[in-house]
């Protein structure tokens, strides 16, 4: 499909995107490191929102801030941002998740010449009445902040059509997980990354396009009359930037039918509710999508919410990713499984840094998984 390639090209070098886009279009980019970066504000700036990943190399500039038990991924954006390959960015914004990209945060602020720099502490218990008060409060200082280090003005009618972009296009996303779901066989796991990463580096609108051709097509797309025979699994867990994982896990013969990733489903769960104020709106739907670790709405909140996807997406067992010296993921996982467990519902535990352990080792391990499911 012209369209995935399009994106997949995108995806291959986010940065040189990046470059080119703002040599196009004159536009500021923002940079962010998390689902909870009120994206929906920055688009209404005229902004390009922008997520970091990071690249795969050596590291050592960073290694003189950090310790070296923060995370890969803090790690290399750090080395990126320290070594200018970041320097497109007009600014980074911070949201409050875990201790090391609080660190992180402040290091840039400190050691980094580019850009301006403007963290986001948003409340970490959501469920109650005085988080919706602050969630709201947080996000209007926010959208004063960014009016004035990128000199403009954010209408509410900005706000509105920015917040109906991205209705349009989460729905799309959800459009193509459902058709996933029921026919895993018609479009890859790979893909699905590359266009879930474009999703959070593109022009949206532009994107948008695309997606809605993709999603035409696949609704279009004839069964080929062979059996489906992979086993069904869900993916759980934070960022995940590895395409080679669902390569190898349909090469061990399963398929992911659906995933709770932060840089998957999580990120584009949820609606606005059109009748509110814009930023109440927006506050609203953080508010009540599903919570990663960073973030607490109930005791059982999160196990739940994976058993029911797993549930109702008739998957069979459930692989979870955790980044190394990822802490909330961590502490999060041992209650995860022992709700997998209670209900009969086999998970594996893949513990990854920014390399991927070696291929016929990861394989072996998901052929061992699949063949107890």
């Amino acid at each position: 499909m012209k369209n995935l390639d399009e994106i997949r090209e995108v995806v291959r070098d986010p940065y040189g995107y990046a470059k080119k886009y703002k040599a196009k279009t004159h536009q500021k980019i923002v940079g962010y490191f998390c689902s909870y970066a009120p994206e929906e504000i920055i688009w209404a700036a005229g902004a390009l929102p922008f997520r970091i990943f990071g690249r795969k190399g050596n590291i050592h500039l960073a290694d003189q801030h950090l310790q070296s038990y923060c995370c890969s991924l803090v790690r290399s954006v750090l080395e990126e941002a320290l070594s200018g390959e970041l320097n497109f960015l007009d600014g980074a914004i911070f949201p409050h998740t875990c201790d090391s990209i609080q660190r992180l945060s402040d290091i840039w602020r400190l050691n980094v010449p580019f850009g301006f720099h403007t963290d986001v502490v948003l409340p970490v218990k959501l469920n109650t009445d005085s988080a919706r008060e602050y969630m709201v409060s947080v996000l209007r200082v926010f959208r004063a902040d960014l009016e004035k280090k990128l000199d403009v003005t954010i209408t509410d009618d900005a706000l509105k059509a920015s917040m109906t972009l991205y209705d349009q296009l989460r729905s799309t996303l959800r459009k193509l997980y459902e058709i996933r779901a029921k026919r895993p066989d018609i479009i890859s796991g790979s893909d699905v990354y590359h266009i879930v990463k474009a999703a959070v580096i593109m022009d949206r609108e532009h994107l948008l396009t695309l997606l809605s051709g993709v999603v035409k097509e696949l609704k279009q797309k004839k069964p080929d009359g062979v059996k489906f025979d992979r086993k069904r699994v869900v993916i759980s867990g934070g960022v995940c930037d590895f395409p080679d994982i669902y390569q190898l896990i349909e090469e061990a013969g399963g398929s992911v039918v659906w995933d709770d990733l932060c840089t998957g489903m999580r990120s584009f769960e949820g609606d606005f509710d059109k009748t509110a104020d814009p930023i109440e709106a927006v506050a609203g739907r953080y508010l009540d999508r599903v919570v990663c670790p960073a973030k607490h709405s109930g005791l059982t909140s999160r196990a739940d919410h994976l058993v029911r996807m797993v549930r109702e997406k008739a998957a069979q067992g459930v692989i979870i990713l955790l980044l190394k010296f990822c802490d909330p993921h961590a502490f999060d996982y041992p209650y995860l499984k022992n709700a997998l467990d209670r209900e009969g519902v086999p998970s594996l535990l893949l513990e990854v840094e920014d390399q991927l352990p070696p291929e016929g080792q990861l394989k072996t391990r998901f052929e061992a998984f699949l063949e107890m499911l």
